[in-house]
């Protein structure tokens, strides 16, 4: 019979030099597979007599322990290796402080809105909030903006596909104007037994939507209307107002603020807001920040107010607007983005 211990020496050496598991499995079919030279042998015993078979065999079968013995270290090695590479790749430094959990922050916009919102309340203002899905009669007509009236397209909206339970039509609030009127009216009935009717203060932040979109405009925006009404409040009380408001807002005396001539339908007078910055950028451009004007009569009619007794100014601000001006910031799409890398210049 062949001697065996060739082909364990052979086996040793192919697996020492097997440099991972896929070669390793390849030596070891050479020797130990269907086919392998140890198999063979193996099979070449039947044809031995009795006794020589018997010690032929154990000196076979001796030799095949020896070689999956040395196949079983080999995979071993290999093995530990393989780990021992992986670690030294994920090598961790615990000198290194610790990662933790990132911590959010609070969007500009929020900020701006915050902000506007503790301004106004530290002037005596009230602060509120009411439905982003409105009547066409809060949104549009208590406002002097009657149906088929041609202002109506200069605020194309989201109409619902339901009404109300008086069959008024539903849409999403093109401004933050129609809870005006419904403050105003809630006012005016918690005084209904008085004397007189306290003045109304109010600020309105909020979302809006129209049918519009591009650097400058979104279909949803965010929009802050203010209202003043009492027995004598003018439009000397408006500007005064409105331009602390804007040197507070964006912390500079160094500014100019003009009011020019516009319309709106729901005040008269009325008026676009122009602020200039005497620095910067934006230097000695004139850039249209809000509009305003005085209530118009019948609005204030509209509130449940005597229009002849009572008058008053509002205005509407995008708080977009504002937001852009006071960082820079020179595309309104950035704000809903959701790209961290703007985001975290305000964290």
């Amino acid at each position: 019979m062949q001697d065996v211990e060739p082909i364990v020496a052979r086996a040793f050496a192919e697996f020492a030099c097997s440099a991972d598991a896929a070669q390793l499995e390849n030596a070891k079919a050479r020797f130990l597979g269907k086919s392998g030279e140890l198999t063979a042998l193996l099979k070449s015993l039947a044809a031995l007599a009795p006794a020589e078979r018997k010690s032929a065999g154990a000196l076979v079968n001796a030799a095949k322990e020896r070689i999956e013995a040395a196949l079983a270290a080999r995979r071993e090695a290999i093995a530990s290796a393989g780990l021992e590479a992986r670690l030294a790749e994920e090598a961790l430094d615990v000198t290194l402080p610790g990662r933790r959990r990132g911590r959010g922050g609070i969007h500009p916009l929020i900020r701006s809105w915050q902000r506007v919102e503790a301004i106004f309340r530290s002037i005596g203002f009230d602060v509120a909030d009411g439905p982003e899905i409105e009547t066409d009669w809060y949104n549009f007509t208590a406002l002097n903006n009657p149906e088929n009236h041609p202002a109506r397209s200069m605020q194309d909206t989201f109409y619902v596909d339901v009404s109300d339970e008086h069959g008024q039509p539903l849409l999403l609030r093109t401004h933050t104007s129609p809870m005006q009127v419904r403050y105003a009216r809630m006012w005016v009935e918690r005084f209904r037994d008085a004397a007189q009717v306290p003045p109304i203060k109010v600020i309105v932040p909020g979302r809006c939507y129209r049918v519009d979109s591009d650097a400058t405009h979104s279909p949803m925006f965010h929009q802050v209307e203010g209202l003043w009404i009492d027995e004598n409040i003018s439009f000397a009380d408006l500007k005064g107002v409105y331009t602390d408001f804007l040197r507070r807002f964006f912390e500079s005396d160094d500014l100019a603020v003009r009011f020019r001539p516009s319309f709106f339908p729901f005040t008269e007078p009325s008026a676009e807001i122009d602020v200039a910055f005497q620095s910067g950028p934006l230097e000695g451009k004139w850039l249209e920040i809000s509009g305003a004007g005085q209530v118009h009569p019948d609005v204030v009619r509209n509130f449940g107010l005597d229009a002849e007794h009572y008058i008053g100014f509002a205005f509407g601000s995008g708080i977009e607007r504002l937001t852009m001006l006071r960082y820079g910031i020179n595309d309104l799409r950035l704000f809903f983005d959701g790209d961290l890398r703007f985001l975290k210049q305000f964290s």
